[in-house]
């Protein structure tokens, strides 16, 4: 699969201060980005998958990362490495947990029990365009997200990365 682009993050904000006779201003601009070619090398990518998924109250997922997701082609996808993981919280009460569970992904992480904790409308973004994060297969393929007690939860994911 050829897949090129960019991924990044975009920062806009202004911050103003009314003084006695004037306004102070300070604008906060940051958009830093990776650019990626079709490859399995640095800034390379050839796997990609993307969903909006939805967890019951209560409950959770595990996505194998090694050979049960499909991509929007209908073909089974087996990641070597994760390049780049978004996942971004649709609901305005649900907080999503994500890491740890059988045969954990783990490796973005510092140990097998660490996880994030996504709040209401909230995202994490993850990107290592160079040696990217291993998935083994077998061993540490599973990215588990667990929603909250309360109300189901919609979230959407987008994971980038490599077949070596």
């Amino acid at each position: 699969m050829n897949i090129s682009g960019f991924i990044g993050a975009v920062i806009n904000l202004a911050c103003n201060k009314a003084n006695d006779l004037s306004v102070s201003r300070d604008d906060l601009i940051l958009t830093p980005q990776e650019n990626f070619v079709p490859g399995t090398g640095n800034n390379q990518l050839d796997k990609l998958f993307h969903d909006v998924r939805t967890l019951a109250d209560g409950a959770n997922e595990s996505l194998d990362l090694a050979g049960s997701l499909v991509d929007q082609f209908g073909t089974t996808i087996t990641f070597v490495k994760i390049k780049a993981m978004l996942i971004r919280n649709l609901s305005a009460t649900q907080t999503l947990t994500i890491g740890a569970g059988s045969n954990p992904f783990i490796n973005w992480v510092g140990h097998p029990t660490d996880t994030i904790k996504i709040p209401p409308n909230g995202m994490f973004l993850l990107v290592a365009p160079l040696a990217g994060f291993a998935v083994t297969a077998g061993t540490g393929d599973i990215l588990k997200v667990a929603n909250a007690a309360g109300a189901a939860c919609d979230y959407q994911i987008a994971l980038a990365g490599t077949s070596a």
